[in-house]
């Protein structure tokens, strides 16, 4: 149980007082609260299918520095000319965007993200 002093100051605004024991658990519980409405609103969009669980491994390979492209392409099972058929681009370009030799613009990026069923911004 907290140990709260209640007060009023000299222009009626009324304040509290903790020890700083007891304003910490405060900070910690408010914190613990969004934590739990965060993981709440992520299952409700897991079970909506707005979101997906991504494997170990492929969270591993984004955190490399591998190209999140390729990535994607190869977790969702698509070759690199499948990918390029449904994106509308040609093999050799998605190949060098893949590569980094050339970078995808705006466009071409939305057009890859929705054929990998991914946000643009997940293939930056």
């Amino acid at each position: 149980m907290m140990n709260a002093q209640i007060f009023t100051t000299p222009n009626g605004e009324r304040m509290v007082m903790l020890s700083e024991a007891d304003y910490q658990l405060l900070l910690a519980a408010a914190e613990d609260a969004v934590d739990i409405a965060a993981v709440r609103a992520f299952r409700e969009r897991l079970e909506a299918g707005e979101e997906e669980l991504l494997p170990a491994a492929m969270v591993e390979r984004l955190l490399a520095g591998e190209s999140p492209i390729r990535v994607w392409r190869e977790h969702r099972g698509l070759s690199v000319s499948g990918l390029a058929q449904a994106a509308g681009l040609s093999q050799p370009y998605l190949s060098q965007i893949e590569t980094g030799a050339r970078r995808a613009g705006a466009e071409k990026l939305e057009r890859i993200a929705q054929a990998l069923h991914v946000q643009p911004d997940d293939l930056v």
